[in-house]
């Protein structure tokens, strides 16, 4: 089948269906990753269960006003290659496309999330360059920007509970547990250490975190977090 393009409305309409993503994600990924043997094929179950998920991630991004995954937004397509990789992935099979995906993100979007790592149903990733996810414990309508980078440091890895927001260029680093509705401002760095949760992160001037109590549940900005 060919793929139709941009140009029309029922070309725009074709690309959030499993046919078509099946097809644009394998012609991604084999013009950069070729095979010497056969093209990437994606089995179909795969890319409808990753729609599925990213659907119900996205239709909970205030921003989007509720509407479906838009592969040209690249925060989204971010999501949506993860949750594929993951996909293939939990299912045992693909050999190495699962890996493919991963490298696949990682080039078109400059995200580090690999698809072992146990990200919620809902989360958001507000821009993608420069992030790094390690296997680390997410809760559910976490946020997180340009950046930002959640990090092991030896055997250590952060625990992240709900709603946590990480600003451009925060980090989280080792044995950490940053508590639900976290705030941590831009350019702050945790490295074993923890945070009360219901507050919001600065830089002391000693370099040394500072908590500021709120009232505030900072995800609702972005988030429906009813669910």
């Amino acid at each position: 089948m060919a793929i139709q393009f941009l140009g029309s409305s029922t070309a725009s309409e074709s690309m959030t269906s499993v046919s078509f993503l099946r097809q644009y994600v394998a012609r991604q990924i084999d013009n950069l990753f070729p095979s010497l043997s056969e093209p990437l094929e994606l089995e179909t179950a795969w890319v409808e269960e990753a729609l599925n998920r990213v659907n119900y991630c996205v239709r909970r991004i205030k921003a989007f006003g509720g509407k479906d995954f838009d592969p040209l937004n690249s925060g989204q397509y971010a999501t949506f290659l993860y949750y594929l990789s993951s996909v293939v992935h939990e299912r045992g099979g693909g050999g190495d496309i699962p890996t493919k995906l991963f490298l696949l993100n990682k080039a078109l979007n400059g995200i580090e999330l690999f698809y072992e790592v146990k990200m919620p149903p809902v989360f958001l990733i507000g821009h993608t360059v420069g992030t790094v996810f390690a296997k680390a414990t997410y809760g559910s309508h976490c946020i997180f920007h340009q950046g930002c980078t959640v990090g092991r440091n030896g055997d250590d890895r952060p625990v992240l509970e709900r709603g946590v927001i990480l600003y451009p260029n925060a980090s989280v680093i080792g044995a950490c547990r940053i508590g639900e509705n976290t705030v941590v401002s831009p350019g702050v760095q945790l490295v074993n250490t923890s945070t009360p949760g219901h507050c919001i992160v600065f830089s002391g001037p000693d370099g040394r975190p500072v908590f500021k109590p709120t009232h505030q549940y900072y995800a609702e900005r972005y988030l429906d977090c009813d669910d």
